[in-house]
């Protein structure tokens, strides 16, 4: 039997030609008016990383869809359950959560933090945070009224989501939408999208750029 050289790879050439893909950023919106900063935040990471965002119900109160970036999906628990018509087709929230390498909820409110922090999976949302590989980064930005943020409740809650290894983006303290002067407000897009850019370069380097 003769033998089949194996063809002669040049791995210069392969290395100059190799582009590795973007990051694939999970963005989410619960029901705060902070959520009216949502389409900012898409726009600040759709610059660096390939977006999906999903928003609850009552988000969409405050989300303005039509300033979304154009190449940004956004679901909807409608999404969830007309996307699946029988047994073998794919259920969103797991496909969500296998695409995403990191998962931002940003802003995140005081009832949809009591929720992952009981194991609450009661909409699409949630239901993607409790299927969640928690091998892979989980960052959320709260913003509510001080005295929500002071609640004995919220301090029970933040602690349950850290024991699951999520990673908190503070609120900021300023004028909130109520009138109310406090700590609460979500922070700014621009350090949300900083803050989880940073983290994602320094891991990529510490692990040799595998994503």
């Amino acid at each position: 039997m003769a033998n089949i050289e194996p063809a002669n790879v040049d791995m210069n050439t392969y290395e100059e030609n190799y582009v590795p893909r973007k990051p694939r950023i999970l963005l989410a919106a619960s029901g705060s008016v902070a959520a009216i900063k949502f389409s900012n935040l898409c726009h600040s990471f759709s610059e660096w990383a390939e977006v999906k965002a999903v928003a609850t119900e009552a988000s969409l109160h405050f989300v303005d869809r039509v300033s979304l970036p154009k190449d940004v999906i956004l679901y909807t628990e409608e999404d969830e359950w007309s996307s699946w018509n029988k047994i073998g087709d794919s259920v969103l929230h797991i496909e969500l959560r296998k695409w995403a390498d990191i998962m931002v909820i940003a802003p995140l409110s005081a009832n949809t933090l009591a929720k992952i922090a009981g194991g609450l999976c009661d909409n699409l949302l949630t239901c993607i945070v409790r299927a969640w590989d928690y091998n892979k980064p989980m960052f959320v930005a709260p913003a509510m009224n001080t005295l929500m943020w002071n609640n004995t409740f919220t301090e029970r809650h933040l602690m349950a989501i850290d024991d699951l290894g999520i990673s908190l983006i503070p609120p900021v303290k300023k004028r909130l939408a109520c009138g109310d002067y406090g700590n609460g407000a979500m922070a700014e897009p621009s350090l949300i999208y900083s803050t989880v850019r940073l983290f994602f370069e320094c891991r990529e380097q510490s692990s040799g750029g595998d994503i």
